[in-house]
């Protein structure tokens, strides 16, 4: 068999075995992500694979540069792509993109066992000071007692304006504007 009909199987294959797997997406012919862990998991990571013309006889090509792994260390990265490069050197010259994944969902604790999330700084431009990810609380403003007084004189027993409470203001412009109008009316009929 040569390489692109071994692909074709091993494709073919892949997608019966993880249709409707959300940890797995088919990127393109020959480029697959996969997810180990749940999304919520702390120590979960994507792997992306991309085979070569020549995959199987040759090494698939490994990363995880993915946004998703942005958490990690490069250490933990590499001491992940180590583990995995020592599994597709066992297996070189066959279909292992099952073989790869399967060994990592097994081995995950193993391969995340020296991780430590990473706190990455975000530097502003305009400013240039720099700020953690962890969101600061923002101050309240401090409102006086009359202050205070006169919002919950507006609003009932739980905080709600009463009902109707805009139209009150545009009904009392509204009348102010018209009685306004007329007057002026009146003022300038009076004095022809």
């Amino acid at each position: 068999m040569t390489a692109n009909e071994d692909q074709e199987m091993e494709l073919e294959a892949l997608r019966s075995i993880y249709e409707g797997d959300e940890c797995f997406k088919e990127i393109s012919l020959v480029s697959f992500q996969f997810r180990i862990g749940d999304l919520d998991d702390t120590k979960a990571f994507m792997l992306d694979i991309t085979w070569p013309e020549t995959y199987p006889e040759t090494a698939p090509q490994m990363s995880l540069d993915a946004f998703f792994n942005n958490r990690f260390s490069a250490e933990t990265k590499q001491l992940i792509l180590t583990k995995l490069e020592e599994q597709v050197e066992a297996n070189l010259g066959t279909a292992m993109m099952y073989t790869l994944f399967e060994w990592a969902k097994e081995n995950q604790e193993a391969l995340m066992e020296n991780h430590k999330p990473v706190a990455t700084a975000v530097t502003s431009s305009s400013d240039g000071i720099t700020s953690s990810t962890a969101k600061k609380k923002e101050k309240k403003e401090q409102l006086t007692k009359s202050q205070k007084r006169r919002i919950i004189n507006r609003t009932d027993h739980k905080g709600e304006l009463p009902r109707g409470w805009n139209w009150v203001d545009v009904i009392k412009v509204g009348a102010f504007y018209l009685l306004a109008t007329r007057w002026c009316t009146f003022s300038a009929l009076s004095l022809q």
